[in-house]
């Protein structure tokens, strides 16, 4: 009993389970706009695009959550601009950017003599926040979970259907940057649990688990955030038991349960195509 509970006696691990939390959340509402609308990509791009402006900031002596949300935003805004100024297909272009940003930012760091460890960066550093951190995780969450929320019914037309959006009265072009400042902003909100590669995880698996789960939007947000926090808390605490890190952790307890959830709905559907043929 000592040993299952001994992850709750450090500071350190508190302090993970609270923040892992308090990641899941807004990833997982945000997730499940960016797998209806097939954003996946995008996320990568931003995800992976904030590193240049991780350093710039660590130079300029600005927050890294700054010079990240203006890398991210950036990103963005150059995608849709070569993609309404060009011949060339939006996942080519984003493929092009944020590989580009992603090695500036590499450069960048090598160059430069900074304190920042790059596996933090890249992969997170969960056991290494302090209060002050979940402090920003938690505003942070907060922002984008209201948001989310506030306004879901208009994001979800804005992602089945632009035009239709657009029929209606409805802001598109301010719907379009307000969800990608939205995915800027909860992509900063992860840096310091998850890092930029893993982000992306969290910001697909719980939605894409959640589509295969549901048939209605308002109960794929409840599922895919129960699928976050769950994966979030449990991850943390096997990965004391295990000596493994956190966050590589739980994106990997979000794949065993995508890829057995897919394959109890395609047995499913198998059993019920049988039982329709035997009838039939």
């Amino acid at each position: 009993m000592d040993t299952l509970l001994a992850p709750f006696g450090f500071e350190f691990m508190r302090q993970a389970f609270v923040i892992s939390v308090l990641v899941a959340v807004p990833c997982a509402l945000l997730s499940c706009f960016l797998v209806l609308k097939g954003w996946s990509l995008m996320g990568d791009a931003v995800s992976h695009a904030v590193l240049p402006g991780i350093v710039l900031a660590y130079l300029a002596g600005l927050p890294l959550a700054l010079g990240a949300f203006a890398a991210g935003m950036g990103c963005a805004l150059l995608t849709g601009f070569l993609q309404a100024n060009s011949r060339v297909k939006q996942d080519t272009v984003m493929g092009v950017v944020f590989s580009g940003m992603f090695g500036l930012g590499l450069v960048l760091f090598v160059k430069v003599q900074t304190d920042l460890h790059l596996d933090h960066i890249l992969f997170g550093d969960m056991l290494g926040v302090d209060w002050r951190d979940v402090a920003e995780a938690g505003a942070i969450a907060a922002v984008v979970s209201a948001l989310l929320l506030l306004r879901w019914r208009d994001l979800l037309l804005h992602s089945f259907d632009p035009a239709q959006a657009r029929a209606v009265g409805l802001p598109v072009r301010t719907l379009h940057y307000g969800l990608l400042c939205i995915l800027s902003l909860t992509i900063v909100g992860a840096l310091k649990a998850v890092g930029i590669i893993l982000a992306i995880a969290m910001l697909i698996s719980p939605g894409a688990i959640a589509f295969l789960l549901t048939r209605r939007f308002s109960a794929m947000l409840a599922v895919a955030v129960a699928v976050a926090v769950l994966a979030s808390l449990l991850g943390v605490y096997l990965s004391f038991l295990l000596d493994s890190a956190p966050a590589p952790t739980i994106v990997l307890l979000m794949t065993v349960t995508f890829v057995s959830v897919f394959v109890a709905q395609t047995a499913r559907a198998a059993r019920r195509e049988r039982l329709h043929d035997g009838l039939a």
